[in-house]
């Protein structure tokens, strides 16, 4: 029996070779903790999707291992595939069934009892239950993509991945499945995304994985990303135009915009918290007035960019 402590997945020199030579995935080392809600940013082709199939069972790995819950996905493939929910990209479901059909047939996909209970639970939870009766192709775009979601709770796995979540969806319906997901993880499940949505990862992460070119470049917790790696700006804007930066500044870095009227200053977040003091006094020694002061942080979209260009 696993322990507490123990990683939920744990991912372990992972390869990934295609027949054509392409190189999916390289050597891939990834600890997920139990109860972690985990975001997988990457470019398109960064191997987001191969990873996610690998340890779901659908996708065979060239080398490495993983195991799912203390369950190798190879040599004890029932037992751990029981233990992952996957809600993929694609809308991939029998469009003549009804909703309570198509979701307690996956339940005895994977050898569970009927329940009838449970999946009443999972619908009403997801607000499908007045659609229980529905054919999914009469219902919308956001709710077909809930009943993935219902599909792949409808064994109680303790692993939840959700590849693109959230992808073609409207912001409200976005904001209800951030809530629904940190409800599932109250309830104790494990959850992976992927997505391309950097806000997305913002708003739900506990850490953050960035994966390109098929390899995992950087691990962190969210705020700890964003405090290491994370820049701030102080914009000036001036009371009359400088034609030029006096040298006397020169050791700030400053940028000039074109109408001379704004002074901007980069600094590192964490390093330099003591620049924008420095800065301000060195404008008053010069007799530099300015009338107005604003910092701004880097979002994580912009670390994101850094982190993958750095590595290009």
């Amino acid at each position: 029996m696993p322990s507490a402590t123990e990683p939920i997945i744990s991912v372990k020199d992972l390869t990934k070779t295609y027949a054509s030579g392409f190189h999916a995935l390289k050597k891939v080392d990834l600890e997920i903790r139990r109860g972690e809600i985990f975001a997988l940013l990457g470019p398109n082709g960064a191997g987001k999707t191969t990873l996610i199939s690998i340890i779901c069972g659908i996708v065979n790995p060239t080398r490495g291992t993983v195991r799912a819950d203390g369950h190798d996905i190879v040599t004890d493939f029932r037992l751990a595939r029981a233990k992952i929910g996957l809600v993929p990209q694609e809308l991939s479901t029998d469009m003549f069934e009804t909703v309570w059909s198509t979701v307690s047939f996956s339940r005895g996909l994977f050898g569970k009892p009927k329940n009838n209970a449970h999946v009443e639970k999972v619908l009403r939870e997801l607000s499908l239950w007045e659609k229980k009766d529905s054919k999914i192709l009469t219902l919308s775009g956001g709710m077909k993509r809930r009943v993935l979601i219902a599909k792949a709770l409808s064994h109680e796995p303790q692993i939840l991945f959700l590849d693109e979540p959230t992808a073609g969806v409207d912001v409200e319906l976005r904001r209800d499945m951030w809530a629904m997901v940190r409800s599932l993880r109250a309830t104790g499940v494990t959850i992976i995304l992927t997505t391309h949505y950097i806000e997305e990862a913002e708003q739900m992460a506990d850490r953050i994985g960035v994966i390109n070119k098929g390899e995992i470049i950087l691990v962190e917790e969210k705020a700890a990303l964003m405090e290491k790696l994370g820049k701030k700006q102080l914009i000036l804007k001036l009371q009359r135009p400088l034609e030029k930066i006096p040298e006397a500044l020169a050791q700030f870095a400053l940028e000039l915009s074109k109408d001379g009227l704004q002074l901007v200053s980069t600094f590192h977040a964490e390093r330099e918290q003591s620049k924008i003091a420095s800065v301000l006094r060195a404008l008053a020694e010069l007799g530099i007035e300015f009338k107005d002061l604003q910092t701004r942080e880097s979002s994580l979209e912009e670390i994101f960019v850094d982190l993958v260009r750095a590595r290009a």
